[in-house]
């Protein structure tokens, strides 16, 4: 996998121009609009699933682009980065073959909540994802802007009032598709601000999409849209940095990679590049005062995101504080440096102020000004739990679009949409992940029953079964899922799942089965503090829950029965610390998935159902029409006695459809 030879930019465009040109007499399963991380993620997902699919971007040598900071991972993301490789996605193999700088964060505290982490080199990253969309079959990309959706009458044996039947780009003949995937990021009607000038786009050097495209989802759909913000901090010369007033900060001494396929990372430890620490100073603050008369971004009421904000916005919610600026390096070649941290909008000549007021930046020098970009959102409790727009048949919507920022929170979502829109293009049932069994069905549900008011963000917080969601356990957890049911994981993946499943369910009874008397182990292990005397043996799987003990010292007592297993070392030390937690866990997590099995009818008329609710209630109900009675205990203003009387209701009900159905 890290040895492959990706092609030149050159190769992909005459590829990509020699494919379009049958464009006029195809008909495709799946259309994804848009060829960012959301967007390639649904591409390639809806083809592996066995959907003829076309991806249609602006500028085909942009796709796989890291528009903002060139990272992928951290805490809480790094765990979607886990996931959507589990699921046999490509953004996890492309930052292990473009990272230039691996550390997992959070090493401080449980694995549960480490964070893996990359740097990425720009154009490594851009190269893996366009050589991955080559080669991936039934999979067709395009160059154009999309000006509007097709829409025709719904399918009335089907929930929803519209039906989208495919796109037209420009004056040029419509393509049609059973399912249409927007993946349009910050450029769904987006604008850029540097200080008091406003310019179309979204990102610097290209266009917005059409403003038919919005204009067709607010007046022909109908669908409640936003807006939302977001900016990018100035790109700075490395060669006019000062790195000796900043703190070096040097990689993990061994990179983790973070695909489950790959045992290593394309660079190597020794070739890895360090990071920088630098702090802001009180004179950042005065520029910034001084600045916010010529800075018409920052005067607006959009939000933006709380988790990444701007260097105004921080010194305006937090003044006289020292911030944190990271220089990031962009690639290994790459004269640049990425100063996260510094996202700002005002004039250039005030960013170059600003920036040369840190001590390491003292005499920096500016390639590319910072930028603020507003854009469209569409509010999404509108959607379905498999990103499905509820009241149009045939629309699925992923990334920016529904409201979240971060290239992970993205990937993630275009994966499930790829993956739903193919199976309803293939009329197979679409399908959900829930909250107890990926982080990535947290988010998506997050969304579809919270909504957002402001850029979302993943943490490790928001999910409640920490413990048993880690990112060591993800394939374990989802790709055995993948092949099994949803279709969207390769045979080879799957058979090698299943070799480590069943190493480690051997591993897990082998360390069972080894059992001493505490005084013994003491004898044995004289670094392990064990603590107390127990009136029973000790197993070898409880000992490797004390901190000193490792895999390798059990196995180095018992090598004939444990040392099969070494390969397993660390997976297994995890598995043991967090056991007695996840199996704490699991009557909560049966409880919410038996709710999650409810379903409720999207066609229930909340507001004169003959049940004992609240209007309150009955019209949040009516707004967000959860998709289960899970779904329903999460929304905000829904009281516990409210829920008992649904349950009552849809029990009732099921009970009287199958009398029905039996007459």
């Amino acid at each position: 996998m890290l040895t492959k030879k990706l092609p030149t930019l050159e190769t992909f465009l005459f590829l990509v121009s020699r494919r379009a040109s049958h464009l006029a007499r195809q008909q495709y399963d799946v259309i994804v609009v848009g060829g960012g991380h959301a967007g390639t993620e649904a591409a390639a997902a809806a083809s592996r699933v066995g959907a003829q699919t076309l991806l249609v971007t602006q500028k085909v040598h942009t796709i796989g682009a890291l528009s903002c900071n060139p990272s992928m991972g951290g805490v809480g993301k790094g765990h979607l980065v886990k996931e959507v490789d589990a699921l046999d996605g490509v953004c996890g193999r492309a930052a292990d073959w473009a990272g230039i700088h691996f550390s997992i964060l959070n090493r401080r505290k449980g694995p549960a909540v480490w964070g893996p982490r990359a740097q990425l080199d720009r154009q490594r990253y851009r190269q893996f994802i366009q050589s991955e969309l080559l080669s991936t079959p039934r999979l067709t990309v395009l160059e154009g802007s999309v000006e509007e959706l097709l829409v025709t009458e719904s399918n009335p044996e089907e929930p929803g009032c519209h039906r989208v039947t495919g796109i037209r780009l420009g004056a040029s003949l419509p393509i049609s598709a059973r399912s249409v995937v927007l993946t349009t990021g910050t450029f769904l009607s987006g604008s850029l601000f540097v200080g008091q000038n406003t310019s179309p786009g979204g990102r610097i050097g290209d266009a917005p999409s059409s403003g038919g495209m919005s204009h067709t989802l607010r007046d022909r759909l109908g669908l409640k849209m936003g807006r939302l913000r977001t900016g990018t901090p100035p790109r700075i010369l490395k060669a006019s940095v000062d790195f000796e007033q900043a703190k070096l900060h040097p990689p993990d001494s061994q990179p983790s990679p973070f695909s489950f396929l790959n045992s290593r990372t394309h660079c190597k430890a020794e070739e890895q590049l360090p990071c920088h620490l630098t702090f802001t100073t009180p004179a950042v603050d005065q520029v910034v005062k001084e600045s916010l008369h010529l800075n018409c971004h920052i005067q607006q009421d959009t939000k933006g995101p709380r988790y990444c904000p701007s260097i105004e916005a921080r010194v305006l919610r937090f003044p006289g504080r020292q911030h944190q600026v990271w220089l990031e390096p962009e690639g290994l070649t790459s004269d640049l440096v990425y100063p996260q941290g510094l996202s700002m909008t005002m004039p250039p000549d005030m960013q170059l102020r600003l920036i040369r007021e840190i001590p390491a930046l003292h005499r920096a020098e500016i390639h590319t000004p910072g930028y603020g970009v507003q854009y469209d959102f569409v509010c999404p409790t509108q959607l379905s739990p498999a990103l499905q727009v509820k009241s149009t048949q045939g629309l699925f919507l992923a990334g920016q679009i529904n409201g979240t920022t971060g290239y992970e929170e993205a990937a993630a979502q275009g994966l499930w949409a790829g993956v739903n829109a193919a199976r309803a293009a293939l009329s197979v049932p679409t399908l959900a992940l829930s909250r107890t069994e990926s982080y990535i069905g947290v988010l998506i549900d997050d969304l579809v029953t919270r909504g957002v008011t402001e850029p979302y963000r993943m943490f490790t917080s928001r999910a409640e079964f920490r413990t048993s969601l880690r990112p060591d356990n993800a394939d374990l957890r989802l790709t055995l899922k993948g092949f099994e049911e949803v279709g969207c994981v390769s045979s080879s993946r799957y058979q090698q799942t299943v070799r480590v499943r069943d190493g480690l369910r051997d591993a897990l009874a082998a360390l069972q089965d080894v059992s001493l008397p505490a005084t013994t182990w003491r004898v044995k292990l004289p670094c392990v503090q064990i603590s107390g005397t127990k009136p029973t043996n000790t197993t070898g799987l409880e000992m490797l829950q004390y901190n000193d003990a490792t895999f390798e010292m059990l196995a180095s007592i018992f090598p004939e029965c444990l040392s099969p297993f070494i390969e397993f070392s660390q997976r297994l030390k995890i598995e043991a610390v967090y056991r007695p937690h996840c199996i704490l866990q699991r009557k909560e997590i049966e409880r919410i998935q038996k709710e999650e099995s409810m379903s409720l009818p999207q066609d229930l008329d909340y507001l004169s159902l003959p049940v004992s609710l609240s209007q309150e209630v009955r019209e949040i109900l009516d707004r967000i029409r959860p998709s289960t009675l899970g779904a329903a205990t999460r929304l905000q203003g829904i009281t516990p006695a409210a829920i008992v009387h649904l349950l009552n209701y849809v029990r009732h009900s099921g009970k009287k459809e199958k009398r029905t159905h039996r007459n």
